[in-house]
């Protein structure tokens, strides 16, 4: 991505690297989510309730560290545990070997965001599927967190496809990952760089939205208070990779780009 930008914007390799170990990444990622919550859709920046959900997808050939397989899903590659809030933005995601469990992977999860200054001051729900079950995760989540995980399962009696309560919001961020190339399978030798490959496909479809939303207008701040020339800043730094994105995350209207 980055060799598609001019050579005095951002070089190859040890920026990306760089913003990826030192979480620049998650906090461009965290202050975009803020502005599309607030200014996009009119919501409070922090959610009431968060979804989480896990996907497996294959790994590359000549891929083998944390690699397992999943027995229910049948796939040899890498989990990815997935914390979404209630509009289906990522807050958080981990992944691991397919062979973690969804609730090994809910705790790697919940402490990940525990380190993290996330605004999460009005959250009390955690909306899980069955895979989640068990009252000792529960209780240790209630315990450590202070958050209550509830299940939302299928009605038995209906078959076919079902869109569940509250579950569909992560179930439609995981679809979102497979218009991405570099997500469709796990290409990267190292988990914390599918991570940050997770975080960029994000923040491509963020700076989407914010242009078609937002207005700048002086008279009203519709920011709720942030900096106007830090929001033209980062939007014009996001714009500008919005192209090189573009080729190496995402299938365009048919086309692959390779």
């Amino acid at each position: 991505m980055p060799r598609l930008c001019q050579k005095n914007f951002l070089r190859w390799g040890n920026r990306e690297r760089e913003w990826r170990d030192d979480e620049t990444l998650k906090t461009i990622h965290q202050q975009l989510s803020e502005w599309e919550r607030t200014a996009g859709q009119n919501r409070h920046p922090s959610p009431s309730y968060a979804v989480v959900d896990s996907q497996s997808v294959d790994t590359a050939t000549m891929i083998h560290h944390d690699v397992g397989i999943d027995g229910n899903k049948k796939v040899k590659g890498r989990r990815r545990h997935l914390m979404a809030d209630s509009l289906g933005l990522p807050l958080e995601n981990v992944v691991t070997a397919a062979n973690v469990s969804d609730a090994e992977g809910l705790k790697l999860l919940l402490e990940r965001i525990q380190k993290r200054s996330l605004n999460l001051s009005r959250l009390y729900w955690i909306y899980v599927d069955g895979g989640y079950k068990g009252f000792e995760l529960v209780k240790w989540v209630m315990d450590c967190f202070g958050w209550i995980l509830e299940m939302v399962l299928r009605p038995q009696e209906k078959k076919g496809f079902v869109v569940l309560p509250r579950r569909w919001v992560v179930e439609r961020t995981c679809g979102w990952f497979y218009w991405c190339r570099r997500l469709s399978r796990d290409y990267e030798d190292l988990t914390k760089t599918s991570e940050a490959w997770i975080y960029w496909a994000s923040i491509r479809l963020l700076v989407r939205r914010l242009a078609r939303t937002l207005t700048f207008q002086t008279s009203s701040n519709i920011f709720m208070g942030s900096n106007y020339l830090s929001i033209l800043l980062i939007l014009k730094f996001a714009t500008k990779i919005l192209g090189c994105l573009k080729h190496l995350l995402f299938y365009e209207k048919g086309e692959i780009f390779f």
